[in-house]
Order: C-alpha cells, then sequence, then structure tokens
C-alpha cells in the first residue's frame, strides 16, 4: 500500500506539472518557447543577510567593514547570491551559478526567450519564485517576489540580474512580458548586476512592479506566466565608444 501510495503520488504530480505547461502555452501562443515551472518557497532570511546589513549601515551613515560591492573587477569572495536564505557562503563570481544549483537546487533553463510559470500567486507574504537563465553566453537570475512593501498590501516585484559585473550587465537588455484575456504589459529595461543586491533593487522599486488586483488581473488559476527575452543592448555600446 505504501509503494502504491508513492507511485500514486508521483503520478499526480507529473499530471499536474504538463497541466501547467500546457496553461503556460496556451497563455503565449509562441511556438517553440521554453516553459518552466516555478514553485514558491517562503523566504528565510529573517536573521540579517550581508547585503541588507550593508544597506542598513548605510541608511545610518555607517560605512561597514567590507566593500566588496565596490571594486567591479576586485577578486575579492562575494557573498551568497541567492536571495531565499541567509547562506554563509563566499565565493569567487565564477562559481556563483554552481553554488545556486547544488547547494539551493536552482534551476536554469537555456534558450533566448522562455516562459517563467511561478504558482500558487494566493501564498501570504514574504514568498519568492526564482530561476536562472542561460542566454548570450551569460547566466542571469530571475527573481519574482511577493512582499509587503505597506502593512497589508502585499505587491510581486520581477527583476532580472545578471550573474556578472556591472560592466557586463549594461551589454543587455532583458524584457518581461504578461498576456492574458487581450492584454498585454511589458517592461523593458537593463538588468543589474547580482553584485547589487536584490533586496536593493526591489526596494529602489527599478523592476516590474504588480499589485494584488493587476496580478491577478494577468494570472490564471493561482499561476502568473511571464514571457523572458534577453538581448543583446547594441545603445550601450554606441554610447560608450561615443
Amino acid at each position: 500500500m505504501l509503494f502504491f501510495t508513492q507511485c500514486f503520488g508521483a503520478v499526480l504530480d507529473l499530471i499536474h506539472l504538463r497541466f501547467q505547461h500546457y496553461k503556460a502555452k496556451r497563455v503565449f501562443s509562441a511556438a517553440g518557447q521554453l516553459v518552466c515551472v516555478v514553485n514558491p518557497t517562503h523566504s528565510l532570511k529573517y536573521a540579517p543577510t550581508r547585503c541588507a546589513a550593508v544597506q542598513a549601515s548605510a541608511e545610518q551613515g555607517i560605512l561597514p567593514p567590507c566593500h566588496h560591492h565596490e571594486a567591479v573587477h576586485d577578486p575579492q569572495l562575494v557573498p551568497c547570491t541567492c536571495p531565499l536564505f541567509s547562506c554563509p557562503w563566499e565565493g569567487h563570481l565564477e562559481v556563483v551559478v554552481s553554488h545556486l544549483r547544488q547547494t539551493h537546487r536552482i534551476s536554469i533553463l537555456q534558450g533566448a526567450e522562455i516562459v517563467f510559470l511561478a504558482t500558487d500567486m494566493h501564498l501570504p507574504a514574504p514568498t519568492d519564485w526564482i530561476i536562472m537563465h542561460s542566454c548570450l553566453g551569460h547566466q542571469f537570475l530571475l527573481v519574482l517576489r511577493k512582499q509587503e512593501k505597506y502593512e497589508g498590501h502585499p505587491q510581486f516585484f520581477a527583476t532580472m540580474m545578471l550573474i556578472g559585473t556591472p560592466t557586463q550587465a549594461n551589454n543587455f537588455t532583458y524584457r518581461l512580458e504578461l498576456n492574458r484575456n487581450q492584454r498585454r504589459l511589458k517592461w523593458e529595461a537593463t538588468p543589474r548586476s547580482i553584485l547589487e543586491c536584490v533586496d536593493s533593487v526591489i526596494s529602489d522599486g527599478d523592476c516590474l512592479v504588480l499589485n494584488t488586483s493587476l496580478a491577478q488581473l494577468f494570472s490564471d488559476n493561482g499561476s502568473l506566466a511571464i514571457g523572458i527575452a534577453i538581448t543583446t543592448s547594441k545603445v550601450h555600446s554606441s554610447e560608450a565608444e561615443i
């Protein structure tokens, strides 16, 4: 009976996954787009993270002892960039992707255009949906967070971070698109470097921001499909030459 129960549960999970893929394909009619179903994870980083400590110190006018954000090409170790946990890990920027995949089990999807399908949007804040996106020879971290910026008023924040330096990030442009019920909403911007801290990007509002009613307008049975496209930015190249 135990064996039968486990197998039956696995079959139900597979059916649910296939159904979520079908819904995403229906929302985004573009053929050939890769779909990634992302389950929510409640944030466990209530203990002050290194990034949060740096931000709090800056607001109080106190300089923190570590300045790893200032030097773009500094070979010093950087802290874990996963916004979910208070992870004590430190390492070089080149091995951040391996740490995120092996330690935090964050999925990675390849392709110029993908569909990010976040499930269970009704869960209380704070909740995160995270995936890595491999494109154009670089890795990006997409973070969708449900957070109460004002008490009793949760909002959704979506941003794309390059796992690289700010100089490298300026070479790309990312687009987030929501499309449902003959409505379309797009956000286009330059990705921020993972060295700049996800928390600060969200607190500054330099990302796609949705209130609850707007998120419900584009959601389908509690799931939110976000189309993602990344391109190289020729504008920044020409500006640099000038």
